[in-house]
């Protein structure tokens, strides 16, 4: 039914449960997994500003959090491998994360979106947000959440 599934991940525990599942549907489905890792853009510490601080930079920044990415991502490939889900990857350095997902899964043509949800309900999901809710809200492509 489905042939693009799309797979937000970050490395909390929400997130990394949620990789057998979705591994599994798009095994199910003969799916592509896009996996995607959304990571901040670089920002100076104050401390950039003199000059003997120096070792601070946008390219170290990013050689970093793509490593980061990438093993994260590897994690996700690994399972996928062992089921023969063929799987696409992509690295995002973007501030709001809920935008960058809902354009890559128009961009990359997913017709699916499996998300995990952290399940902050009260209080904690209005002031914490909930990147998840964000997407259910503002996205047209159809979202499995999993809890």
């Amino acid at each position: 039914m489905f042939k693009r599934i799309l797979f937000p991940i970050d490395s909390s525990e929400p997130a990394l449960a949620a990789a057998d599942a979705a591994v599994a549907f798009a095994a199910d489905q003969k799916a592509v997994l896009v996996i995607l890792n959304v990571q901040p853009p670089f920002r100076a510490p104050p401390s950039a500003l003199v000059p003997s601080a120096n070792y601070y930079s946008e390219e170290k920044y990013l050689a970093v959090a793509r490593e980061y990415a990438t093993d994260l991502m590897n994690v996700v490939g690994e399972k996928a491998k062992a089921l023969s889900v063929e799987v696409e990857t992509v690295i995002e350095i973007r501030d709001q994360v809920y935008v960058t997902i809902i354009k890559v899964a128009e961009k990359r043509k997913c017709d699916l979106i499996f998300m995990a949800s952290h399940g902050r309900h009260g209080v904690a999901g209005v002031v914490l947000g909930s990147e998840t809710n964000k997407v259910l809200t503002h996205c047209k492509v159809p979202m499995l959440v999993y809890r």
